[in-house]
């Protein structure tokens, strides 16, 4: 019964020949208005779910070895769950069963994204879309790369026609915003940063992100009042409480600045940027600040 419920669970997700998902959010470089890529992910172990799809899977391929749908399903799931260098040989597989499987040259070039390979990212990606060139997560995961890259045009080609594609996904608006960010578009965006928000329950650092680009436009008060909200939906995120320091500091709250500085520096005591700030408003060690 288990391999029928097996068979059928897989029959379902193999019609919609799902990608792997993009991470969505990573930390913020204080005053650097970038964002890099990441996510964590539980390991097997801790994640019985996990461990269940996997078998569930793998059974799958047991029973059909040779169907290239279901070694990209696994390959996701074993992604997901940090065992790359399996998810690699699954993807390699789907890829040698149907060398034209868009999807499986995209999750390989997240897979390549994901672990520093950026050439062999983009030769997967560029793959994917020659295949299909309405695959919107292979633009998106181009243009990151040439993002990261520093291609700006390029980039922000790619994620234009990603969005254009997929107008609902929060990681393009995401990622384009960061592109505005660094290219000093701090209002253009602010704009993406809000429908990315609109989009996604991954919103701490997306508030952190915004509030950034709050602070570089000059508006200290939307900033601080984004930042709020990232400490306490993420509440041992360093960069977030650092740079609502920094908001309370240019709005000249200096206690509550000093706050916001302390509890990062409490998280990790070598962070610079919090170190700085702390000194900047007259922070005293072993004294009590107030955060909200």
């Amino acid at each position: 019964m288990k391999g029928l419920r097996a068979v059928r669970n897989w029959r379902q997700l193999r019609q919609r020949r799902p990608a792997l998902v993009l991470p969505l959010l990573g930390t913020l470089v204080l005053g650097g208005c970038s964002g890099l890529g990441g996510a964590s992910t539980d390991s097997e172990a801790a994640n019985p779910t996990a461990q269940s799809n996997l078998g569930s899977l793998s059974e799958v391929i047991q029973k059909h070895p040779d169907d290239p749908q279901a070694y990209n399903l696994r390959g996701s799931a074993l992604a997901a769950a940090g065992s790359d260098e399996a998810a690699l040989a699954d993807f390699n597989k789907a890829i040698s069963l149907d060398p034209n499987y868009a999807q499986a040259y995209g999750n390989r070039g997240l897979l390549y994204r994901q672990n520093g390979k950026p050439d062999l990212a983009l030769a997967d990606y560029n793959k994917a879309i020659a295949i299909d060139g309405n695959y919107a997560a292979a633009y998106l995961g181009r243009g990151i790369v040439y993002r990261q890259q520093g291609r700006t045009a390029q980039a922000l080609a790619d994620f234009n026609k990603s969005i254009a594609l997929r107008p609902d996904n929060a990681q393009a608006y995401y990622n384009r915003g960061l592109l505005y960010q660094s290219q000093h578009q701090q209002q253009i965006a602010i704009d993406d940063f809000t429908t990315a928000l609109g989009l996604t329950n991954q919103r701490a650092e997306l508030f952190v992100t915004r509030g950034l680009s709050y602070l570089a436009f000059g508006d200290a008060k939307s900033a601080a009042s984004d930042l709020d909200e990232a400490v306490q939906l993420q509440p041992q995120n360093v960069q977030a409480w650092t740079s609502r320091g920094l908001a309370y500091e240019r709005l000249g709250a200096k206690d509550k600045a000093a706050g916001s500085y302390a509890k990062a520096l409490n998280l990790n005591d070598k962070y610079v940027p919090a170190k700085e700030g702390f000194t900047r408003v007259g922070g005293k060690a072993g004294q009590s600040y107030e955060t909200f």
